[in-house]
């Protein structure tokens, strides 16, 4: 596609494709020409119905309501996280190391990243591991309309419930958390200085938790089996633990757990000789821009000593990834930890699962052992 049809129109379904890196960089320039405001996937979701969340909002709204929880993901902030983060790392790994391996996926790598956003949120720790669940169903997708089976339309109802008692009984006990920390901001607007309302909080909330989750927990368990395919770069690794953050950049290029972001034209568009008409659902597809061969040498090489380049991974321009930061500092000391409690290991690519998600790519189970 990025050499044949770089502007793909999906004959069935109409929606448009953009596969080259340049061209999903541009785009994601553009946010008032590719909007988010009717969902960011690939079916349409009516956004009016949902909690308000700024993943679906174009500026100015979107920036409003960015400033304000930006202040939670600040360097310092992020930096001062990282005692915690690796103490994280290193309850749930030295248990694995003592009987051998587990799964990487249920016993670790979903478990390091809900903690510490949870931490950061204010989720009271018995809770953590329900709203986790809650969240990867409510990702989960059919191949037929309407697409939300069940599961995830009542998995939404059950998290919306749960935020809603969270937030109520935040109000009456605050503490310093990023929830009651919410409930205590303002927003000025126009002139007009206002709190955010019970909704706008929940939104947030429900956002971060599942984004801060669902990214890293894909992003750690793809490393996992990608350094098992790839044996000698798991050797520099070990030999040089400073590679682990060129390695999480590396997985997030290669098999980046974000396949696309979807968005809907605000005017037409004529790109590559192809015309896209206003109000066309038109996919940015990060999973193939970042194996450009016209941005990447040896693109489908894996190669953590690969020099930087800028990655669309974590998206880019307006809607870049919020947690970006803590999910590359989460990444990092994960797999320096892990590095030295398992120096060699095997995964069961065989019994190995996948999640079916609607553009999450990455695993649901990992089973592994020590070798």
């Amino acid at each position: 596609m990025r050499d044949e049809a770089p502007c793909y129109r999906h004959p069935e379904l109409g929606f448009f494709a953009l596969t080259r890196y340049v061209d999903v960089l541009e785009a994601s320039q553009q946010p008032l020409l590719y909007s988010s405001a009717q969902g960011t996937t690939l079916e349409h979701i009516d956004t009016s119905g949902l909690l308000p969340m700024m993943i679906f909002m174009d500026p100015p709204d979107h920036d409003v309501h960015r400033r304000l929880v930006s202040r939670a993901f600040t360097p310092r902030s992020v930096a001062a996280l990282e005692s915690f983060v690796r103490k994280t790392a290193l309850g749930y790994l030295e248990p694995l190391a003592d009987k051998g391996g587990g799964d990487f996926v249920e016993e670790f790598s979903a478990l390091l990243p809900m903690d510490v956003i949870m931490e950061l949120i204010g989720v009271p720790a018995p809770d953590r591991n329900q709203l986790r669940r809650w969240m990867d169903s409510s990702l989960e997708r059919t191949e037929e309309p309407p697409f939300f089976p069940d599961e995830a339309i009542l998995a939404m109802v059950s998290m919306t419930e749960y935020w809603t008692e969270l937030l109520a009984e935040k109000r009456k006990h605050p503490d310093d958390g990023l929830m009651s920390r919410l409930c205590e901001a303002e927003v000025t607007e126009g002139g007009a200085t206002n709190r955010l309302s019970d909704g706008e909080v929940i939104g947030f909330c429900s956002l971060i938790g599942a984004a801060g989750t669902e990214t890293l927990t894909k992003l750690l368990a793809n490393a996992a089996v990608l350094f098992h395919r790839c044996p000698d770069q798991w050797e520099k690794l070990r030999a040089d633990p400073t590679l682990a953050a060129g390695a999480v950049e590396e997985t997030l290029r290669y098999w980046a757990p974000s396949q696309y972001q979807g968005r809907v034209l605000t005017d037409d568009v004529e790109l590559h000789g192809t015309r896209m008409a206003a109000g066309s659902r038109v996919l940015l597809v990060t999973g193939s821009a970042n194996r450009d061969e016209r941005e990447y040498d040896e693109a489908d090489r894996f190669d953590i000593e690969r020099q930087s380049h800028l990655a669309v991974g974590f998206g880019h321009g307006l809607h870049f990834c919020l947690g970006a930061a803590l999910a590359r500092l989460e990444g990092r000391v994960g797999l320096e930890e892990f590095s030295v409690l398992f120096p060699h290991y095997d995964v069961d690519e065989a019994k190995a699962e996948r999640v079916h998600q609607s553009n999450v790519h990455g695993f649901s189970s990992v089973p592994f052992a020590a070798a």
